[in-house]
């Protein structure tokens, strides 16, 4: 049933509710107001709705004079008030779905929501969910939730999935350029998402069900995750025969057809590409099917910061320095280059690693002055200035995010040791003798 769908946009412009002004909801609002329609945001972080209410972007990557203009305009507020949820005629979810503990998915984020949403459902609306999910959350989780309203989806209101594609700090696409993938609950419900959709987006992608929509995001991301754990174990297997993978990619990237180039790095980060493929393996495992492919490159990238930290030690031991007691400083801590965002970042686990081995270890990242708390870490640091002096005073300078601020030949200059996990440092012609990859 997939088919491309072009913008055309009919009828009175929506009120569109998202809640959630992260790195999801807040672009999508924007390409709403862009298109025409009137946008109410939600945020249960009421200083979040103040400043984005003051025209202040709470995301590096995303400036602050889009937002401005969406405030100064009368077709946009942010609130944190739930109550007013009945108001919008769709409301498009974009709330973090992450794992537990044990690696399974943790979904009290959309559960509460729906739960809330229910409350202030009324005839007539749309409710889409856009977070990264397993196959069968928007049938099985979320529509007996929203039903509790005593509303009948397909009947008296609308629901759909539609997975979100952010790519934060990606200059070439943008959330309206990006094809949107939708599925409904039935097709009304699908006819309905794309009216509201086409507001905001150029291209849409219309599918058989909510459950298409849901598998479609989980397919991108294990695809990616399969093929960087690949290049993962290719850069340990090379490294060990003398080989640089970096230029075995370059080599193998001049073939025009039946091959795409995948990098290797510290470890996976940010909300997807860690995640999704747990999400699969979990609800596969419910149908009786092992997904062992999958599940052995998620462990590969897992391991990933343990191996740097291995090459960290080694290069130190070349060196007559033991890692317990050295000053490390971690340059980058986001999970890519030149952006905040901090999920799932390998930098964490880095420097949770190094201390865990008695390493003294700093940080330096433009775009993250300060740490703050997550749900399972709190590194209560605040990343130190990059000066010549600063550079050497450390022991090992661990490249772990390629910001495209950082000069790497003078970071080269001053430092005493170099581990670079990025091939940020190919550049780099004097003092390659004080740079390890890894």
């Amino acid at each position: 049933m997939a088919r491309k769908v072009a913008k055309v946009k009919k009828g009175r412009p929506p009120l569109v509710g998202v809640v959630g002004l992260g790195y999801v909801g807040l672009p999508l609002a924007l390409e709403f107001f862009a298109g025409g329609a009137k946008v109410l945001g939600f945020d249960v972080n009421a200083e979040r709705v103040r400043q984005v209410n003051r025209g202040s972007s709470p995301l590096k990557h995303l400036p602050s004079k889009p937002i401005k203009e969406m405030v100064k305009s009368n077709r946009f507020r942010a609130t944190d008030r739930m109550a007013e949820l009945s108001k919008p005629d769709a409301v498009l979810i974009c709330v973090p779905t992450p794992l537990t503990e044990n690696r399974e998915p943790d979904m009290f984020y959309v559960e509460q929501t729906c739960r809330t949403v229910a409350k202030y459902l009324r005839k007539g609306q749309l409710i889409v969910l856009e977070s990264t999910t397993y196959p069968g959350t928007t049938r099985d989780l979320m529509l007996p939730i929203l039903e509790t309203s005593g509303l009948k989806a397909g009947r008296d209101f609308y629901l759909a999935y539609s997975p979100e594609r952010e790519d934060p700090g990606n200059k070439h696409f943008r959330t309206g350029t990006i094809p949107k993938v939708v599925g409904g609950f039935n097709k009304a419900s699908l006819e309905k998402a794309l009216e509201v959709y086409r507001w905001a987006i150029e291209t849409l992608v219309p599918v058989a069900n909510c459950e298409v929509a849901e598998a479609a995001k989980i397919l991108e991301n294990s695809y990616r995750c399969v093929n960087i754990a690949m290049v993962n174990e290719l850069k340990l297997v090379f490294d060990r025969m003398g080989i640089d993978v970096w230029e075995v990619i370059r080599a193998a990237g001049t073939k025009p057809f039946g091959f795409q180039a995948f990098y290797p790095g510290p470890g996976l980060g940010g909300h997807c590409i860690p995640i999704d493929p747990f999400y699969l393996t979990w609800k596969a495992r419910q149908y009786g099917m092992p997904t062992r492919f999958i599940e052995l490159a998620g462990e590969i990238n897992v391991s990933m910061p343990r191996q740097v930290v291995q090459r960290v030690m080694e290069a130190l031991s070349a060196r007559k320095k033991p890692l317990h007691g050295s000053k490390i400083l971690v340059l980058g801590l986001a999970y890519k280059k030149d952006i905040d965002d901090l999920r799932e970042s390998p930098s964490i686990e880095l420097i949770e690693v190094l201390r865990e081995y008695g390493a003294k270890v700093d940080y330096n990242d433009p775009f993250i002055p300060k740490t703050h708390k997550q749900r399972e870490h709190d590194l209560k640091m605040k990343s130190k200035p990059l000066t010549a002096a600063t550079l050497k005073s450390y022991d090992c300078v661990l490249i772990s995010t390629d910001h495209s601020c950082y000069d790497y030949k003078w970071i080269v200059q001053h430092a005493k040791l170099v581990v670079d996990t990025r091939n940020a440092t190919a550049g780099v012609k004097r003092g390659r003798q004080k740079i390890i990859k890894a």
